[in-house]
């Protein structure tokens, strides 16, 4: 037997909760639905004729029966459920359903670290933007700021519900006597501000009234931080005081994911695909690698001009906004996906799209996967896009004429994660519900 409760798409929870078995199939619990409904005072006859769907907490859907979904809920999320690389393209960190950390050896490709500390599924994970700190937040409702080369962790507390986002400040704000402060967000609607060096909090964001999808810094202002949420808005925060800027409005439903056209400098401060090729990745002090990460950050301000977000949401479309002007309305609306977004790059249909990510401009569709596209990464240079899907396989495009370049092996079944080294131009990682990791070079015409 289990315990469950229905809750619609608005947070709106129907009845209390209830005791069903296991066994209960999806028509029954549907029944089950009905007849619940008829029980409200605002029961509509129409809604007798609604054929519903019905998702677990975990995002599985129930197909057959409650115990199949639930099977696959803790087969998924017993794998390996968010990874990182770090800036400078040479380790990546692992979070579990095991509530553990890994860090592996992208070079041998071999864990060479296990961590514990959490006591539930790792949700988040993130790299300081100089690679010698990682944070990760979990299920337990903890952030732990870890020691890579230890492996010791300090939790910091203060969240009430799971933690979901995890955002580093930009090194190309800060003096060379400062260490990036760390946001932390979480599906008790609060944004948290931490001092890693003293373990700290010393600010709570409050505003949103639904859980953190993501958490952003600014890269054109040091106390400047975007928040998204489930209740359809972006918040703008000044993290000197804890005030609100604006809210940026324009989703009629839930936000998933938010990210940056500086989203990659952020991370990798100041490390680069250019030091990379010309060996230029070792530095000696923080002094250094802010001195770099300005000069990266400065070179891209010419070129790209003022910082842009991105945001995709349940309501099947993206928004082009420029956080920093006097305008609380988005400049561009993306519409095109039959279906919901739940990540800039993790698309719930069996195509993918590719816009002028300045002017909104529909530029084309990627079509070849016969399942659902999970996720996308760019290549360092924006050249290539390797996509990820339900159908077993990666494909590499030409992102300049739209065609396919070939299929990448890899698991036998779905891929659920992708993304690519900061610091290599033609290196991808992916991971899938076989539970392992695979992290290739990609030549001409195949992953090795």
């Amino acid at each position: 037997m289990v315990i469950i409760q229905f809750r619609d798409v608005n947070d709106v929870y129907l009845g209390s909760s209830t005791t069903v078995p296991v066994s209960l199939t999806r028509d029954q619990i549907e029944k089950l639905l009905k007849t619940l409904l008829k029980a409200e005072s605002d029961y509509d006859e129409e809604l007798e004729k609604n054929r519903y769907t019905f998702i677990l907490e975990t995002s599985e859907e129930i197909k057959t029966t409650l115990d199949e979904a639930l099977c696959r809920s803790r087969e998924d999320f017993s794998g390996e459920l968010v990874f990182k690389i770090t800036p400078d393209g040479v380790y990546l960190a692992s979070g579990s359903g095991d509530a553990t950390v890994r860090i592996w050896d992208l070079a041998t490709q071999t864990p060479i670290k296990t961590f514990t500390g959490h006591t539930n599924w790792v949700m988040s994970i993130s790299w300081s933007p100089d690679g010698y700190t990682l944070s990760s937040g979990g299920m337990d409702n903890k952030v732990i700021i870890w020691n890579p080369k230890t492996g010791s962790g300090t939790d910091l507390k203060g969240h009430t519900k799971a933690v979901t986002a995890l955002s580093w400040q930009p090194l190309h704000n800060l003096s060379a006597n400062e260490y990036p402060l760390l946001a932390s967000g979480s599906m008790d609607y609060t944004v948290r501000i931490w001092d890693v060096k003293s373990f700290v909090c010393i600010r709570v964001l409050s505003g949103h009234t639904k859980g953190i999808s993501q958490v952003l810094w600014s890269a054109e202002f040091k106390e400047r931080l975007f928040s998204s949420s489930r209740d359809t808005l972006i918040k703008v925060w000044n993290t000197n005081d804890g005030s609100l800027v604006k809210d940026l409005k324009g989703h009629g439903h839930w936000i998933n994911t938010l990210t940056s056209n500086v989203s990659r400098l952020i991370k990798s401060g100041p490390f680069s695909p250019e030091n990379f090729e010309s060996g230029k990745c070792k530095f000696d002090s923080m002094e250094q690698m802010i001195k770099e990460s300005k000069k990266i950050y400065e070179k891209f301000k010419l070129e790209s001009g003022q910082e842009r977000l991105l945001s995709g949401s349940d309501d099947n479309t993206m928004f082009i906004w420029l956080p920093n002007s006097d305008s609380n309305k988005p400049v561009h609306r993306l519409t095109g996906h039959q279906q919901l977004i739940n990540h800039v790059r993790y698309l719930f249909d069996s195509v993918s799209r590719i816009w002028c990510g300045i002017t909104g401009k529909y530029l084309r569709t990627l079509r070849g996967h016969i399942g659902r596209v999970y996720r996308v990464a760019w290549s360092c240079r924006g050249n290539y896009l390797v996509s990820a899907s339900s159908d077993s396989t990666l494909k590499l495009w030409d992102a300049e004429s739209g065609k396919l370049k070939f299929d990448l092996p890899g698991h036998a079944d779905q891929h659920q994660v992708i993304t690519n080294n900061p610091c290599c131009v033609k290196c991808v990682l992916q991971a899938g519900r076989t539970r392992w990791l695979n992290y290739g070079v990609i030549n001409d015409e195949k992953i090795t």
